[in-house]
C-alpha cells in the first residue's frame, strides 16, 4: 500500500505528530523549521551542534527525543550539506535519507518541513513530489514470499504530512502526481521482485487483466502462441520455444484522448527469467535474471500511473512476455529466425534474446499508428559498463524526442544519458547468412543492440531505453527500483501540458 500524503500548515514545534523532520546545513545554518524547534527547546539543537553531536553533513541524520517545549516526541534532523551547493540532487538525497531513517522507526506518521528549503530552479510542487516519492520508495517492503510473522508488527510509516505556508492548487496537484507515480513504481517493483516460478508470462498477463478489470477506459488483449504464429513472429517465438511456459504478448490500451488521436506506445522487455538459453550464463548471480522483465514491469507501472492520473492522451502498452530456457527444443546459435517484419536474423548468441522479442513487438506496435514509440529493456551488460547504476542509456535518432526524454529524466532525477545511434555501427551486425545478426561483436554492445532494434522502427518516431543498470540494485538483497516509471510518466505528463 502506498503512503498517504497531505499538506499541513501546522508549525513544527506544536504539531501533534510522532516525528518532525527538519534540516540543517553543514555551515551550522538552521532551516526556518529547525530554528523554530531550537528556539522552542531553549537552544537544544544549537548546543548539540556546538558539541559536535549534530552535524549538517549531507545525508547525516540524527534523531532527538523529547525536546522540551516541542510537541512531537521525536525530531529527526537531516544534514543538507553546504547551503551554497544546495541543488536538486542534494535535496533528493536529503529526502531519501530522511525517509530511510523514518523506515526504521516504530511510527505510523510523520511531518516533513523540508519543502521550505530553497532549491534553485525547482518550485514547491517539485519539492513536494520529490519528498513524497522518496518517502514511499523507502517505505516499500517486499513480503510476498516470506512466511507470515506470528508476532504483531510494530507500526510502520503509513502517512507523511508535508509542511507548506499555504495549501495551493500546485501543491495538491504535485501530491496527486506523487501518489499516482508511487503506485506505478510499487507495481513495477513488486513484479520485478517476485521469483520467476511465480512471475512467469501467464502471471504478467494475469496482472494486466487486473489492471484492465479495475479501471474504466482500459482494454486488454493477450496474444497466445497460435496468434503469434499466424502473425509470423518467428523471432519472439524462437526465444520462447525452449520453455514449458508459453509466451504471451500483452496489449493494454488507455483511451484518455480523442477518438482520432494517435496513441503513445510503450514496449517493455518481458523476459521473466533468462538463463541465456543454449549460450548459458555463468551460475554466479544468475538468480538476478528474474529482473530481466523489469522493462515490462516499468511500462506496466507507467501505464498504471497514467491511468490513475487520467492523462488526456491515448496510450498503448505492449509486453512480449517470454522465458529463455535451454531445453531440447531451444533455439541455437546458428539458427535463422524470420521476424514479423520479414527480416531474417542469424542467431550468434542465444543470450542476446531481449532484442529478438522486442523486434517483433515493435513491428506489431506499428499497427496502432503511434505518434511515438518508446521501448524499455534490461538489454545489455555493456550499458552497465558504460553508465553504471546511475543513468539509463537512451538511444534515438529523433533529436526532439531525445531532448524530451532527457528533460523528463532531469525533472524526476530518473536520469538517462544519450548514446549514439550512428549508422557507422550498423556494419557490426552484418551476417553472411541472414539480413542481420543478433549481436555486433565485442565492442559497443549497448549501441549495436540499439542499432539492431532501429532496423525494425524505420519510418516512425522511436526511442530505446536500456535500463540494465538502473532497474535493480545489485546483490542478494537487491530490490527492483521501479525505474524508468518516473521518467516515462513525466514524459507523458509533459505531453499533456
Amino acid at each position: 500500500m502506498t503512503l498517504q500524503f497531505s499538506l499541513t500548515r501546522e508549525s513544527p514545534e506544536s504539531a501533534a505528530t510522532p516525528c518532525v523532520i527538519a534540516g540543517l546545513y553543514e555551515d551550522r545554518v538552521l532551516t526556518s523549521a529547525a530554528a523554530r524547534l531550537d528556539e522552542r527547546s531553549g537552544g537544544a539543537i544549537k548546543r548539540l551542534i556546538e558539541s559536535g553531536d549534530v552535524t549538517g553533513r549531507a545525508g547525516n541524520t540524527t534523531l532527538l527525543f523529547a525536546l522540551e517545549g516541542v510537541a512531537a516526541p521525536r525530531v529527526l534532523l537531516v544534514g543538507l550539506g553546504e547551503q551554497k551547493k544546495m541543488d536538486a540532487a542534494a535535496f533528493n538525497r536529503a529526502a531519501y535519507e530522511s525517509a530511510r531513517a523514518l523506515k526504521g522507526l516504530p511510527i505510523a506518521a510523520a511531518l516533513s518541513t523540508l519543502a521550505e528549503i530553497d532549491v534553485p530552479g525547482r518550485d514547491l510542487g517539485w519539492k513536494l513530489r520529490t519528498l513524497a516519492l522518496a518517502a514511499d520508495h523507502q517505505a516499500y517492503r517486499y513480503t510476498a514470499t516470506f512466511k507470515p510473522k506470528d508476532k504483531p508488527k510494530s507500526p510502520q510509516i503509513e502517512a507523511l504530512a508535508l509542511s507548506v505556508a499555504a495549501d495551493t492548487a500546485a501543491g495538491n496537484k504535485a501530491l496527486g502526481e506523487a501518489l499516482a507515480i508511487a503506485k506505478g513504481v510499487r507495481f513495477a517493483r513488486e513484479l520485478g521482485n517476485l521469483p520467476p516460478n511465480i512471475c512467469n508470462p501467464a502471471y504478467l498477463a494475469a496482472q494486466a487483466k487486473t489492471i484492465a478489470d479495475n479501471r474504466s477506459g482500459v482494454t486488454l488483449e493477450v496474444l497466445e502462441r497460435e496468434d503469434m504464429l499466424k502473425l509470423g513472429m518467428g523471432s519472439l517465438l524462437g526465444v520462447a520455444q525452449g520453455s514449458a511456459n508459453p509466451p504471451k504478448l500483452i496489449v493494454l490500451q488507455w483511451r484518455g484522448g480523442g477518438a482520432g488521436d494517435k496513441p503513445y506506445a510503450l514496449v517493455g522487455k518481458g523476459i521473466t527469467f533468462d538463463t541465456g538459453g543454449i549460450s548459458i550464463k555463468p551460475g554466479a548471480g544468475m538468480e538476478e535474471m528474474k529482473f530481466d522483465m523489469c522493462g515490462a514491469a516499468g511500462v506496466l507501472g507507467t501505464f498504471v500511473a497514467a491511468v490513475e492520473l487520467k492523462l488526456p492522451l491515448n496510450l498503448v502498452c505492449l509486453v512480449p512476455a517470454v522465458e529463455n530456457m535451454p531445453d531440447g527444443a531451444a533455439y541455437r546459435p546458428g539458427d535463422i529466425l524470420t521476424s514479423m517484419s520479414g527480416l531474417t536474423i542469424e542467431v550468434l548468441n542465444t543470450d542476446a534474446e531481449g532484442r529478438l522479442i522486442l523486434c517483433d513487438a515493435l513491428t506489431y506496435a506499428q499497427r496502432f499508428d503511434p505518434q511515438v514509440t518508446i521501448d524499455a529493456a534490461t538489454l545489455t551488460g555493456a550499458c552497465v559498463v558504460a553508465l553504471g547504476k546511475h543513468a539509463s542509456g537512451l538511444m534515438t535518432k529523433d533529436e526532439e524526442l531525445a531532448d524530451q526524454l532527457l528533460a523528463a529524466g532531469q525533472t524526476t532525477l530518473d536520469r538517462a544519458w544519450r548514446l549514439p545511434l550512428w549508422d557507422d555501427y550498423q556494419g557490426q551486425l552484418d551476417s553472411g547468412f541472414a539480413d542481420v545478426a543478433n549481436i555486433g561483436g565485442k565492442y559497443a554492445g549497448a549501441i549495436t543492440a540499439g542499432c539492431f532494434l532501429s532496423r525494425f522502427t524505420n519510418g516512425f518516431r522511436w526511442a530505446h531505453l536500456d535500463i540494465a543498470g538502473t532497474a535493480w540494485d545489485e546483490g542478494r538483497k537487491g530490490l527492483a527500483t521501479g525505474r524508468p516509471v518516473p521518467l516515462l510518466v513525466q514524459y507523458l505528463i509533459d505531453r499533456c501540458g
